[in-house]
């Protein structure tokens, strides 16, 4: 075994030696990396490096070669990118790691990260990956809970920041967002115009991942889900090109972004349909756990009036803070009225606090972003019910008995979070022919649980997960007996181990699974690209 390892180390620097005099050669060639096609043909003449004197080594010089295949990739990567190409001892490699929004994923270390500034670079730096048949992850803002959502252990991890151009059209009907964007950029762009786009509550998530699961807005009664206003695509597919999908032009591909995740390309722009916006209602109000009957009664009566006032919008979390629970409501209104009627109910309940106000989206999207800081351990797990009363509070009875033991460890900050899904949204998913979420036929109106925690110490790790799963199974299990279960998962707040595309239904899972064998017949982004929600091709 002495000599087996011996061998396979002198083979690993004999073949990194070999590609830094490949990465100095083409630094020379490829100066300034625009043609992506004559990359293409280059990198294509690599292939013997990992079809045949790698991927044919024994199983022990392969773990050694694995390594150094990715090694060599951020070689070469370094040599087109050199000031964006970070290697674990480069101060900036800190950096990218402390942007994650958990610290599940801060602690997660990639070979290198890798910052393209346009889509050709994109594809490039994709490219060049694939080809060392190296594991990598996409990164737009962060924000999954879990290891490996935007991360990848001993990969390459592409890093969409710089992709942050954000253009409005004459019309002001499209604005383009490049997919490395927050929606605090577009946000801070659009509201000095009175426009707004279908985008996420939290100012911190990042436009890309956030609209490829769904995205619930605060005007998805009015408009629908993020998916269903993205008018058109550019992206990086399997085979390195840079295509465009729309109602139009590959309209089978459109349809599985809408809701399919990160299973069919790399998004670098996305357009998004532009409505008229000025100031809004907005802000939390907190109340003791004792109003929790008041408060149920009280989104009952929200749920019944919402399809007649699309412009309203709810989220319900009991929260255990500072050692008590207590019940925080999110309100938005679509226009600035005090005292909308459809929240009368709650309104004229007594607070503990409110933050209650005429604002602007940019200044209500900080505030919930203020609300779930990074620098934490964190989980979500989720599930969808028919709306009713009584399961409700069956909810939060099994929520506050599986959540009692963990309440208080270090850091601990458990939510039960609820909140609509009406029959307008459900509507607007039929729009530019459909999403692949499969809603459209759900009856509703729906409501959404999310059991997200977070904490501090990595030991009580197993604690929260058997927790929160015991509550979400726990719950699911008595709706069915009440009747009131649903199949849709929504892949924004799902953990990891939940199956999403189940979710969907059957048939849009296969179709999605046809348009991934269509347009990556390697299952490149199935198996390379290894986090996040997979389909389950292979």
């Amino acid at each position: 075994m002495f000599y087996l390892y011996l061998w396979s180390s002198r083979l690993c620097y004999a073949f990194l030696g070999l590609v830094s005099l490949t990465v100095t050669a083409l630094s020379a060639t490829f100066s300034t990396p625009d043609n992506v096609q004559e990359l293409h043909h280059y990198l294509d003449q690599l292939d013997w490096l990992n079809e045949g004197n790698i991927s044919a080594s024994t199983a022990a010089t392969s773990v050694v070669l694995g390594q150094a295949n990715c090694t060599a990739a951020c070689m070469l990567l370094s040599g087109f990118f050199q000031d964006f190409v970070f290697l674990p001892t480069s101060p900036q490699y800190q950096e990218q790691q402390s942007s994650y929004w958990s610290n599940q994923q801060a602690g997660t270390r990639p070979t290198c990260f890798v910052l393209p500034k346009s889509a050709k670079h994109v594809a490039i730096a994709y490219h060049i990956t694939a080809t060392f048949q190296c594991n990598f992850a996409t990164k737009g803002g962060g924000h999954s809970a879990f290891a490996g959502g935007s991360s990848v252990q001993g990969g390459i991890t592409i890093d969409l920041q710089k992709l942050n151009t954000i253009t409005l059209n004459a019309e002001q009907s499209i604005t383009q967002v490049g997919a490395g964007n927050r929606w605090r950029n577009v946000y801070e762009y659009l509201t000095p115009k009175n426009l707004s786009v279908i985008g996420g509550r939290d100012s911190s998530l990042g436009v890309s991942g956030f609209t490829l699961g769904g995205g619930i807005s605060f005007f998805s009664a009015r408009h629908g889900l993020a998916c269903d206003n993205v008018v058109g695509y550019e992206l990086v597919l399997a085979n390195g090109q840079i295509a465009n999908a729309n109602v139009n032009v590959n309209p089978d591909l459109y349809w599985a972004l809408r809701g399919g995740g990160n299973n069919f390309g790399i998004v670098t722009r996305l357009d998004l349909e532009t409505f008229p916006q000025g100031q809004i209602l907005g802000g939390v109000n907190t109340y003791p756990i004792t109003a929790n009957a008041s408060i149920f009664k009280a989104y009952q009566r929200f749920v019944a009036d919402q399809p007649n006032d699309p412009d309203a919008a709810l989220i319900v979390a009991f929260i255990y803070l500072q050692g008590q629970w207590s019940v925080s409501n999110d309100y938005e209104y679509a226009k600035p009225i005090r005292n909308p009627p459809i929240f009368e109910e709650f309104f004229a309940l007594p607070t503990v606090s409110s933050t209650e106000r005429v604002t602007d989206l940019t200044d209500i999207t900080a505030e919930l972003a203020s609300y779930s800081p990074s620098g934490f351990r964190e989980t979500y797990i989720t599930a969808t019910f028919k709306n009713d009363g009584e399961f409700q509070r069956n909810i939060l009875d099994i929520f506050l008995e599986e959540i009692d033991p963990i309440k208080d460890l270090a850091g601990a900050l458990p939510a039960l979070v609820m909140q609509p899904i009406s029959q307008n949204t459900i509507d607007h998913s039929r729009k530019n022919g459909g999403n692949a979420l499969g809603l459209a036929d759900a009856e509703g109106p729906l409501m959404l649980v999310n059991l997200a925690i977070m904490w501090s110490d990595a030991a009580d790790d197993g604690k929260v997960y058997n927790a929160t799963q015991r509550a979400i199974t726990r719950s699911v299990t008595a709706a069915k007996k009440l009747g009131v279960d649903n199949r849709f998962v929504y892949q924004n707040y799902a953990a990891q181990g939940q199956d999403v595309f189940a979710g969907y239904g059957e048939a849009n899972r296969q179709r999605l699974i046809e348009i991934s064998e269509k347009y990556d017949p390697k299952g490149i982004f199935q198996k390379l690209q290894p986090g996040y929600f997979k389909l389950g091709r292979f």
